[in-house]
């Protein structure tokens, strides 16, 4: 008689596989191994599909907030309301060579000297002529009376101030702490945390009012004094 192929023939023990049994258990595991590593790709691409496009809404909605709060029109400078403020309009801006006897004490504009005080923090008085042609150029001048603003008054005016296009200097006998000029402007103030400083560098600091706004405040006259 001939004998049973190999795959065919009944194993030793009772309830063990056959070869070919053990083949296709062998195989039916491949495949459930392989199904299940492609469900985990799967399930790793819809995570990754999930989290990209949050991330991608995350993005479109910064860049709409961004562009909305970029295209929302600032307000008019010259709506600011400030209560006490002093304007002069049709002040003459002519170079010169001799002083100058302004009517306000600092002076707002007017006729000065051909070359501009260089913007900073000054401790001893400035030149009103240089002074006023730095105002010309859009800059602010901060002065104080040293007699009502002690050392620790100047460095907190300092602090709420801009790095540039501003002069800060000592004027004595002005009728409060602090008189805040701009070109054609100015108002007293009662102490650096007076909220009408904010308000003031809001509407002249650099404004389009200047008659030269934007020209240069470095590269002119450095009084004595300077140390900023």
């Amino acid at each position: 008689m001939t004998p049973p192929p190999e795959d065919a023939r009944p194993t030793d023990r009772p309830g063990k596989l056959t070869v070919k049994q053990q083949r296709a258990a062998d195989r039916e595991a491949k495949l459930a191994a392989f199904r299940q590593a492609q469900a985990k790709q799967k399930r790793n691409r819809l995570i990754g599909i999930v989290t990209g496009s949050v991330a991608a809404v995350a993005v479109i909605g910064l860049l709409i907030g961004f562009v909305v709060t970029s295209a929302t029109p600032k307000p008019d400078p010259s709506s600011i309301a400030i209560e006490g403020l002093q304007t002069y309009p049709g002040l003459t801006a002519n170079h010169v060579t001799t002083t100058v006897d302004y009517p306000q004490t600092p002076p707002v504009g007017g006729d000065h000297a051909g070359v501009w005080l260089n913007c900073g923090v000054y401790t001893e008085s400035v030149p009103n002529e240089n002074a006023v042609h730095a105002l010309e150029h859009g800059a602010v001048w901060l002065a104080y009376d040293p007699a009502q603003l002690d050392e620790a008054g100047v460095e907190a005016l300092r602090s709420k101030l801009p790095d540039s296009y501003i002069v800060v200097s000592p004027v004595d006998g002005l009728d409060s702490p602090i008189v805040a000029s701009a070109w054609g402007a100015q108002v007293a103030l009662d102490d650096p945390d007076d909220e009408r400083l904010g308000l003031f560098l809001d509407r002249f600091w650099r404004s389009n009012d200047a008659p030269e706004p934007g020209a240069a405040c470095t590269g002119g006259l450095d009084a004595p004094g300077r140390v900023a």
